[in-house]
């Protein structure tokens, strides 16, 4: 009997060691499930967070682009309003031209010094006028010649006065606020 109750406590333990075995072996397994279900969020997590940056930055870049789209918008139509005169004061140049020709005409009579005070009378409110949309003369005569505002299509010689100096206007040039409509047209000294 005791061959047999030996057997039975070997087959007992045998039993106990295969229990503790398969207790083992799923305690591996569940641990290995964990693991792989950790290891699967921090992946999922680092995408989304991948994601996410990536997001906030094409956002970032979006909110740059709309605001530089404002900004340039807002500078346009503050150009357009500082200078929406141009085109008209740019057409009428010609006519504030013949305004001045007109005052140039020596009178005698008392019919055409009634009439030249007209003409002095519209060119006086045309001036005033376009003054306040901004037209200003462009000076020239005794100035250094200056490229940007002066339009050289002579040259004389004056030993009174310097090289490079304005000596006459032969047309007078204009200027809208800070931009040329025309440049003066002046004969400049040698």
């Amino acid at each position: 009997m005791s061959n047999s109750t030996d057997q039975n406590e070997t087959k007992e333990e045998l039993k106990q060691q295969e229990v503790a075995e398969e207790v083992m072996e799923a305690n591996e397994q569940q641990e290995a499930t964990e693991e792989t279900v950790v290891d699967e969020k921090e992946q999922q997590i680092a995408e989304l967070t991948a994601k996410l940056e990536e997001e906030e930055n094409r956002y970032l870049r979006l909110r740059a682009d709309y605001d530089n789209i404002l900004r340039r918008h807002k500078l346009e139509r503050e150009a357009a309003e500082k200078f929406r005169a141009q085109s008209l004061l740019t057409d009428l140049l010609p006519v504030l031209d013949n305004l001045e020709r007109a005052l140039q005409v020596e009178v005698t009579s008392d019919d055409a010094n009634a009439l030249y005070k007209g003409v002095e009378m519209v060119y006086r409110q045309f001036l005033d006028a376009a003054g306040r949309e901004g037209l200003e003369v462009i000076a020239a005569e005794g100035e250094t010649f200056d490229p940007n505002v002066h339009q050289a299509v002579m040259q004389e010689q004056d030993t009174d006065k310097e090289s490079g100096i304005v000596l006459r206007e032969l047309q007078k040039g204009y200027k809208l606020k800070d931009r040329v409509l025309r440049p003066a047209m002046v004969s400049v000294n040698e």
